[in-house]
């Protein structure tokens, strides 16, 4: 029995290890035509869909996400918009009096003629009727016959489907005067991977969303202009594109054809007032920017486009080529947010502040849509290292500035910091959308994640990161990596275990805070004040004006950093230290030469809670 169960463990062992190098996803490919009525603002759509089962499993059901269905009254977006201490402002009126505020949940304000649905008529499954059921933003279909693994089948759906007014990214007639932001639109298939299913309600967070091809076909008023994911292939059929075009029209109305492949969004926004100015960026990039001309526009949005290819140019160099032929930047929505090789924009802005919306937005073409990040997850992935990106194009793209600083956003570790000490904090692992506050979902996303990849620099090294930057574009683009993932490539790149930090900056709410201590002599303590314990460079200045860098390493990275040319250090000698122990909080440092100053990372990149005790001057 002792023999059977031994060999039995060592079989499931190999299981486990077997299915982790057999990585996996599943495919889509959309072919869809959508008749839209501009009259009622609503549309009729059609979609053939090819499904790949590459999961190693039968499939007896599938599940299509319905966002539209969300944009009614009662729905799981409206309650949560009711429930939350501070709801996102775009989506609740005020409703009270300047004495006693009171704000509503907008959704709750929709009637039959301006909330959002989509209704399946029918659904086939090569050719078979299926069955199925709508509950809230999910659709969930009983196959007619099993997809079994390694196989593709076809469903064909028809749906008719209502514009809400704009709320949240999707709608109609936005503030700006869009007609329609057309985003998350359409029934799509669901996420399946090797944790499952992924059905969460839409509350108003974001999503994941299998790889695949996209021909989509829209049938609509000839006045229209249209700015969306993917190539058109009949500008000189439609308005707007090509000086030449004579508009092909079919009772009234025009039909425009884009197609794209290997991402897993596709989102677009039309206008009878938009124009569209092209550009081509030096690596080849084709960049079009749509949007409706004005005083508050035009010169802004021409004084963008530089900016922008340059930005595709940039990015190429520090986190990988960008893949496919076009990117789109498109007037609309309520902000900003990222799709498929396009964005949807608020246009009305300065000149810095569209140029970092569309960089943030530009960013997400890496960090979410070439690396399909889950960010109902992994938010903090998602924001906070599209953040990371969109904030070194500011600098260097946009202010052109020569020195980068060793922490290049000083603010991010400053935000993260005032929401560790709110007592709002909660772990970075949370689900997005169960947050208790926007304020720490915001802050979490936005902040924490940049400042991981901060602190990520000052564990393992500048050149390190950079490295492990490319080195995960190469083993991750067109997957969908988790934030393990990217730990392994870095741990791979640099050779230092990262697992301790990961888990405990994720994982839990704990703080780092170091103190310089018990200055005497020729010797001073560097004592953990918290319960986080980090790897420390300690920069010392003798009173005979020399300096000396002092590493000290953790037992639990099991490896260095190597020596860092920043500005902070050049010129100054390194010596590395015995590892320190997270179990004990006291380091003893002895010098050879009397000290006038000892201070804790120069650098700032160590995301310590009080800096004021890291510095210490005789």
């Amino acid at each position: 029995m002792r023999k059977f169960t031994l060999i039995l463990c060592l079989f499931l062992v190999q299981f486990v290890f077997a299915q982790r190098k057999g990585y996996w996803q599943q495919k889509v490919d959309y072919k869809m035509t959508i008749d839209v009525k501009d009259d009622l603002y609503q549309y009729d759509g059609k979609m053939k869909l090819k499904y790949t089962n590459n999961s190693g499993q039968s499939l007896n059901k599938v599940y299509f996400h319905l966002y539209f269905n969300a944009f009614q009254p009662q729905s799981m977006m409206d309650y949560r918009l009711a429930n939350i201490a501070d709801p996102d402002r775009r989506m609740v009126s005020n409703i009270g009096t300047k004495e006693n505020p009171k704000m509503q949940s907008r959704i709750a304000t929709l009637g039959p003629d301006n909330m959002g649905y989509q209704k399946i008529k029918s659904l086939t499954q090569n050719g078979k009727a299926t069955s199925y059921k709508v509950d809230g933003t999910i659709l969930e279909v009983t196959l007619a016959t099993p997809v079994k693994p390694g196989k593709s089948t076809t469903f064909d759906m028809v749906w008719e489907a209502q514009v809400p007014d704009q709320i949240r990214r999707s709608g109609r007639n936005s503030k700006e005067g869009v007609a329609y932001s057309m985003t998350q639109w359409y029934p799509k298939m669901a996420q399946f991977d090797d944790f499952g299913w992924h059905l969460d309600e839409y509350v108003g967070r974001e999503f994941i969303a299998p790889f695949g091809n996209f021909d989509v076909t829209i049938n609509i008023g000839k006045d229209y202009v249209i700015g969306s994911s993917g190539v058109l292939l009949n500008p000189k059929e439609v308005k707007g594109y090509d000086a030449n075009a004579k508009v092909v029209e079919k009772n009234g109305k025009a039909s425009w054809n884009f197609k794209a492949t290997n991402i897993h969004d596709f989102a677009w926004a039309a206008d009878k007032d938009f124009v569209v100015d092209e550009a081509t960026s030096k690596g080849g990039v084709k960049v079009y920017l749509v949007y409706k001309p004005g005083e508050k526009t035009t010169k802004v949005w021409k004084e963008a486009m530089p900016y922008t290819t340059e930005f595709f140019d940039y990015s190429a160099k520090k986190f990988g080529a960008y893949p496919w032929p076009t990117y789109t930047v498109v007037q609309g929505g309520d902000g900003g947010m990222e799709y498929g090789t396009a964005t949807l924009v608020t246009g009305e802005r300065n000149l810095e502040s569209l140029v970092g919306v569309i960089f943030h937005e530009a960013a997400h073409s890496w960090y979410q849509h070439l690396f399909g990040i889950n960010e109902t997850v992994d938010e903090w992935f998602d924001e906070g290292f599209t953040s990371y990106v969109e904030n070194f194009a500011n600098l260097q793209v946009l202010q052109k500035k020569e020195v980068i600083p060793s922490n290049p956003n000083l603010s991010a570790t400053k935000s993260y910091i005032n929401l560790a000490l709110s007592g709002k904090e909660e772990p970075a692992s949370l689900l997005a959308d169960y947050y208790n506050t926007n304020y720490a979902y915001s802050v979490e996303a936005y902040s924490k994640g940049q400042v991981l990849a901060i602190q990520l620099d000052y564990i393992i090294g500048k050149q390190n990161l950079e490295k492990t930057f490319l080195e995960f574009y190469n083993q991750w683009k067109f997957k969908h990596p988790t934030a393990n993932d990217f730990k392994r490539v870095a741990e791979e790149v640099s050779g230092v275990n990262l697992k301790w930090f990961f888990n405990l900056f994720l994982n839990t709410t704990r703080k780092i805070d170091y103190a310089v201590e018990n200055v005497q002599g020729n010797a001073f303590q560097v004592v953990n004040k918290s319960d986080f314990a980090m790897p420390l460079d300690v920069l010392v200045e003798y009173t005979d004006g020399t300096k000396e860098l002092f590493y000290i390493p953790l037992r639990e990275m099991r490896g260095e950093k190597p020596a860092e040319n920043l500005v902070e250090y050049q010129g100054v000698k390194r010596t590395v230290l015995t590892d320190a122990f997270w179990t004990n909080p006291v380091y003893e440092v002895k010098t050879s030469k009397a000290v006038k100053t000892i201070v804790i990372d120069p650098t700032k990149r160590l995301a310590d809670v009080d800096y004021t005790n890291n510095v210490y001057k005789n």
